[in-house]
Formats: structure tokens, sequence, C-alpha cells
């Protein structure tokens, strides 16, 4: 499955002199966990993400501790362009989503903007790649079906067994192309590997 396929479009987006306090908002109204910051023209100059605006939003409340609270002096960032990171972690449209899993994980960053000659045009949270591991067997093997063209057959080509995200496709006949058949069977999201068994089954099998 390709980023463009999961990725959430149109995405939100701010600007770097936008209010800290607005960002804030923005984040809350739309449920999400971070937003590309884009420049006049447009082009990706940063991400923000909730940590950034919170770190310096909240202050120590005394009351949690028996000792005074030591605050640091000096004037609290206001501006997006105070806390964005600049260095943004990004993939093309036709990246994968296990690349973009193991970028999550090795870089612990919850969302990733997905580009388009060098512009946002989506971005992929671990919420979306939960997403894609929670659907069910059912749904699974019906999209398997569908992308077979195999929905609407009599006699589809194929029998698809999903177990686990697993998919086992036997073909009904001789003639059918397995390298195609297990190439779009591995587009359906939530599918974790397929196997192709090699010839049809028997009537004793069916």
């Amino acid at each position: 499955m390709l980023a463009r396929e999961l990725m959430t479009t149109p995405v939100v987006t701010c600007r770097p002199d936008w209010p800290i306090r607005r960002v804030i908002g923005v984040l809350h109204k739309h449920d999400i966990t971070a937003m590309p910051v884009l420049d006049e023209t447009d082009r990706m100059v940063g991400i923000v993400s909730e940590m950034d605006v919170l770190r310096d939003a909240l202050t120590p409340d005394p009351r949690a501790s028996v000792r005074p609270v030591e605050q640091e002096i000096g004037p609290a960032p206001r501006t997006v362009a105070e806390v964005m990171t600049e260095r943004v972690l990004a993939v093309p449209e036709t990246a994968d989503i296990q690349q973009i899993a193991e970028l999550m994980m090795s870089t612990g960053v919850k969302s990733v903007p997905v580009t388009r000659d060098g512009r946002a045009a989506g971005i992929v949270s671990r919420r979306d790649l939960l997403g894609v591991l929670a659907r069910s067997d059912r749904r699974i093997a019906a999209d398997v079906r569908r992308a077979l063209g195999d929905e609407t057959g009599d006699e589809p080509e194929w029998r698809v067994h999903v177990h686990e995200g697993d998919v086992r496709l036997t073909p009904r006949t001789g003639s059918v192309d397995a390298r195609i058949a297990r190439v779009l069977a591995e587009t359906v999201p939530g599918v974790r590997g397929v196997e192709v068994e090699t010839g049809p089954r028997t009537p004793a099998d069916r």
C-alpha cells in the first residue's frame, strides 16, 4: 500500500507567523497531532506538533509541589516559527506504508507529511497505520476479491481466504496469472502477506 492511498487529504496546514494559541485551537478542532508549516508560496518549511505548542503553553501549578516551583525567566514563544521543526521528515506519494512505519519507529514522530513536487499533498499519522491493521479479515477478503475483479462473477478465478491479514489465493483454473494476482492482493489495505497456491483445487477440495 502506498502513501497516497492512505494519507489524509487535504492536509491541515498553518503559517510560520500564526500565534501559538491559534495552532492549539486548530490541532484540537481537527483532532490531529501535527501540521505542516507552509510559507507564502505554499512550500513546506517545517512541521509543528502538539508537543511543540504545549511545551511552553502550560505553567506549573504550585499546589502540586511542597517546594516553590522554579520557572525559567524569559518570554514564552508566540508564533509557530519559534517552535516548529524546520527539518521535516517527509515521504513522497509513492512511499510504501511499511517504510513510513519504520520511519516513525526509528525517529519517534507521530505524523509524516506526504509530498508531491515538493509541496504538502497529505499526511500519514500513527492512527492511520493502526486503522489499516485494524481492518477485519472479512473486509480484507472482500477488497482482495474486488481487486482481482471477482466480486461479481458467478465463478471467480480465485478463492480468497484471509486469516489475521494473511491472504491465501487458490486458483480455480490453470490459466490464471499468479504473479499479477499476488501484486493486486498486496495493494489491499491490511494485507500482511500473500500466499498463492500453484494449482486449482480439485472438486473434492471445493
